[in-house]
């Protein structure tokens, strides 16, 4: 069916006493000035009685004659107005039928209609003029005056709806009851507006009206059950047709084309509830798909976060840390984003639920929203730990690496030192040796046990290195452990052999008297200062790790005191080379031929100077790897001021843009609007202020890869920084969310601009933490101080409401929709279940065809794969029921 939209409202209104004596005095005078219409109004209220006196299986042929007795009278107003009339007289005397006229009259009287100079006496002698009054007054009562559009009734809310359905047509313009219809075009129009199959409206001719009247009451009493009331040459032929006749004829159009009507409202009504329930099952797949891939993607990255399997290189680990960084550049920073999406999509949907008066989601178990942020924050717990690690670990191998690096200098070392010294240790030689050599001998193993018990520290030493690096999970500590072993044992054995050498050498001591006092003084004092040396070696060698500018200038500091001491120990090494030149210069005044050797050590002159000059050697070189690290911590202080100076700036703006959001968010003085235009333009700066995240990640970036861990700068971390602008994107979108579902719900609900405003003030005014929540006894008082009388049980009820989760705060979002549900209405069950009703023609039940046929495809197949088979005797096979189906769209039982 063709239809052009029009909006109309109807209102039952009746037609008052008076107005009823105007028309039948209009009727009395039309009739005296002009009795040709005596001609149509006896033909159309005979053929409008006969139209329902047929449903009782009778009619009339003569109007004034017909109605005499009052029997078919009476029958009439039975069948017209559904009601039982008082049981008539069965007599055929004059007064029989003056009773039963009455009773009629009677019962037209007790309908508000008030007769004027009509009576049963002149119904009983078959008064023309009264007897049409009389049916006119019937039909204006039963048949005109139930009609309303836009607040007219009665004849002009039948003109009005005449004027809106033919307006649209060509040479149609309909101002009365009586020339406008003289051409039959807008007849042809209704007729065509309802059932464009009737008529081809393009084929009629205004120079025909004959014909289009013909057309018209053919098609009206063949399709539309319109009984032919009036003759097409009447009409043309009288300058002004009888406007009572054309009023009633026009009339049984309005009342056959009006449940027409009423089924088009309906199915609209079911259409837009269908649709909205569509749109909302889309909005809850797709959250739960989103929910799902979410959750789904955070199952899959715990594990990988909570892998804490340490690898046994540097390079290994640097990799790990390098993967963590692109995870939390590339693949976080979009699940953050969907993350906030998915809480909007879900909150939009529950208030469009609210909207509708649908129940609200309940989304599957374990996809809640709630269970997606505990998801998400044991992902973040766990995020924290790994990095924690993995800058732990870092140091560990760091450290590792050192010491396993000091643990071999210092085992070559000793390990140089002690090759040989067992051999020595096992030599009898001081058998075949002289008194001097015997001597000379002891000396030298005094030196000797000197020398090893100098020795002892570095022992000492490696061991506890070794130990440390067990300790640390060394991944080669096998290795460390056997050769740290084999030293060890080597160490007890020297010291065995020592004991034993000496016990010889103090046997045959006793033997032999003479010893060189200056051979045994150049030992004694060449031997610590030989050590001495190679501690300064050592330490001139020694590998070293710091973090700052503090650490380097202790090992300055440490490396300049160590400078002091040369002085010092260069006269030492004259001194003792003093003694060697002492033992030559001896020798040659008293002629001694020298075996050149040292009976007491190993040591010479030459070897302390070799050494003495490889000392000097090693000063620079230490001179020249300290200033290196100088630099490169000056290097990594100017990152860590440079990281310092953005994020003391980046993170306090952060703080101010939040406490600006939520100013916004609780401003009363604009519109929803203005708030939604401040919102989006924070949005936006809050865009284009990334690049200053995005420069401040790259100098992060170069502080790891220069392994800085601190910063005494500032109190801001990277992930204080990422954890603030995450909470900044979150808080701004969510807030313009908020104001979106606040404009939805003002534009659904009606509610104007100055009861948000209100309300705001309200909430605002009892917000006393101005944290956008109130309390529940703050909310108690909001709403006494709004005019609600409260008792426990009914604030039980509205606390279930406003605090379906018990978490004992109620957000403004939650006050608003308490309000807006307190003064607004919306589709109930009960609306729908009347609008299908009417589409099953009173029906406890509908059909498949009754479907498919009022509603629209999409709407018509979504019902019928919903609704259930009606159980019941009374309807036929494959019956639905839509009491269930109503009740089931609202979330209630069946009523």
């Amino acid at each position: 069916m063709t239809t052009i939209e029009t909006q109309v409202q109807y209102h039952s209104t009746y037609m008052t006493t008076e107005e009823y004596m105007t028309q039948e005095e209009d009727w009395d005078r039309d009739l005296l000035l002009d009795p040709a219409w005596e001609k149509q109004q006896r033909k159309t209220f005979t053929a409008w009685c006969n139209s329902h006196l047929r449903k009782a299986g009778t009619q009339i042929e003569n109007i004034e004659e017909d109605f005499r007795n009052g029997l078919k009278l009476m029958l009439l107003l039975e069948v017209i107005s559904g009601e039982r009339l008082p049981k008539p007289d069965k007599g055929k005397m004059r007064f029989h039928k003056i009773a039963n006229v009455n009773k009629a009259l009677d019962f037209i009287c007790s309908k508000g209609v008030k007769l004027v100079s009509i009576g049963a006496e002149e119904i009983v002698d078959g008064n023309v003029k009264m007897t049409l009054g009389m049916i006119w007054t019937i039909i204006l009562r039963f048949a005109i005056q139930d009609i309303s559009v836009e607040e007219t009734s009665a004849k002009e809310g039948l003109l009005l709806w005449c004027q809106r359905k033919t307006a649209p047509y060509r040479n149609v313009n309909v101002q009365n009851f009586h020339i406008s219809w003289k051409d039959g075009l807008a007849l042809c129009a209704l007729i065509h507006r309802h059932r464009p199959d009737l008529i081809d409206y393009s084929k009629l001719r205004k120079d025909d009206p004959i014909g289009n009247l013909n057309i018209a009451f053919e098609v009206a009493e063949k399709f539309l059950d319109i009984p032919r009331m009036l003759d097409a040459e009447d009409i043309v032929n009288t300058p002004k047709p009888d406007e009572k006749a054309i009023m009633t004829y026009v009339s049984c159009f309005y009342h056959a084309f009006a449940g027409a009507e009423q089924a088009e409202t309906a199915a609209n009504r079911i259409c837009k509830v269908l649709a909205v329930n569509q749109e909302n099952e889309k909005l809850m797949e797709e959250y739960e798909k989103l929910a799902s891939e979410l959750l789904e993607w955070i199952r899959r990255t715990i594990p990988w976060l909570e892998n804490r399997v340490a690898e046994q290189t540097m390079n290994a680990m640097q990799q790990k840390l390098e993967d963590f960084r692109d995870y939390r550049r590339v693949h976080k920073p979009p699940k953050v984003q969907e993350k906030c999406q998915l809480e909007i999509n879900f909150n939009t949907l529950q208030t469009k639920l609210r909207l509708s008066n649908r129940p609200a989601f309940m989304p599957s178990e374990g996809k809640m929203v709630s269970d997606i942020a505990n998801a998400w924050k044991g992902l973040e717990q766990v995020e924290k730990g790994f990095e924690e690690w993995l800058l732990t670990e870092i140091r560990r191998l760091e450290r590792l690496d050192h010491l396993a690096e000091k643990f071999k200098q210092k085992c070559s070392l000793h390990e140089s030192w002690t090759a040989g010294k067992e051999e020595l240790l096992s030599q009898k030689d001081y058998e075949s040796a002289s008194l001097m050599e015997i001597r000379a001998l002891m000396r030298k193993h005094e030196a000797f046990e000197s020398d090893l018990a100098a020795h002892q520290d570095r022992v000492e030493q490696i061991a506890a290195i070794a130990q440390e690096l067990n300790e640390l999970d060394y991944f080669d500590a096998a290795t460390i452990n056997a050769r740290c072993q084999g030293i060890c044992d080597q160490w007890d054995s020297l010291g065995t052999l020592t004991q034993k050498r000496r016990e010889s050498l103090e046997r045959v001591e006793k033997l032999w008297e003479t010893i060189d006092q200056l051979y045994l003084e150049f030992a004694k004092r060449a031997a610590p200062f030989n050590n001495w040396m190679d501690g300064a070696i050592e330490d001139l060698q020694d590998m070293f790790i710091v973090h700052s500018i503090e650490e380097i200038q202790s090992l300055i500091t440490a490396h300049d005191q160590f400078k002091a001491t040369l002085p010092e120990a260069d006269k030492e090494r004259m001194a003792t080379i003093g003694i060697q030149n002492e033992i030559v210069k001896i020798a040659q005044t008293y002629g001694i031929k020298l075996s050149g050797e040292n009976p007491y050590t190993v040591l010479s002159a030459q070897g302390i100077g070799n050494k003495w000059e490889a000392v000097k050697q090693l000063v620079p070189l230490r001179d020249q790897m300290l200033q290196e690290e100088v630099a490169r911590q000056q290097a990594n202080e100017r990152l860590r001021r440079q990281f310092a100076a953005q994020a003391n700036i980046i993170g306090p703006w952060i703080q101010t843009k939040m406490e600006e959001i939520s100013h916004v968010s609780v401003d009363i003085a604009g519109s929803l609007e203005e708030q939604m235009s401040n919102l989006k333009q924070y949005e936006q700066n809050i865009i284009n202020y990334k690049s200053n995240i995005d420069k401040l990640e790259g100098d992060h970036q170069l502080s790891q890869e220069g392994l800085i861990f601190d910063n005494k700068h500032t109190n801001y971390s990277m992930e204080h920084i990422r954890v603030g602008w995450e909470h900044l994107l979150t808080t701004i979108a969510r807030t313009i969310n908020e104001v979106e579902n606040q404009i939805l719900t003002r534009d659904a609900k009606g509610i104007s601009q100055e009861q948000l405003n209100e309300f705001r003030a309200s909430f605002n005014h009892f917000d006393r933490k101005r944290n956008g929540m109130m309390d529940p006894d703050d909310f108690r008082a909001c709403l006494i101080s709004m005019g609600y009388d409260l008792g426990e049980v009914e604030f039980a009820r509205i606390m279930t409401l406003v605090d379906p989760n018990n978490t004992s705060v109620v957000t403004f979002q939650a006050f608003i929709d308490f309000m807006t549900r307190e003064t607004a209405e919306t589709d109930t069950a009960e609306q729908v279940m009347a609008s299908f009703k009417i589409l099953a023609s009173d029906k406890m039940y509908i059909t498949v065809d009754e479907l498919r046929r009022e509603l629209p495809p999409e709407q018509a197949e979504y019902c019928i794969s919903r609704m259930t088979k009606y159980i019941g005797s009374d309807a036929p096979p494959g019956a639905l029921d839509y009491i269930s189906f109503s009740s089931a769209l609202y979330g209630e039982s069946d009523l």
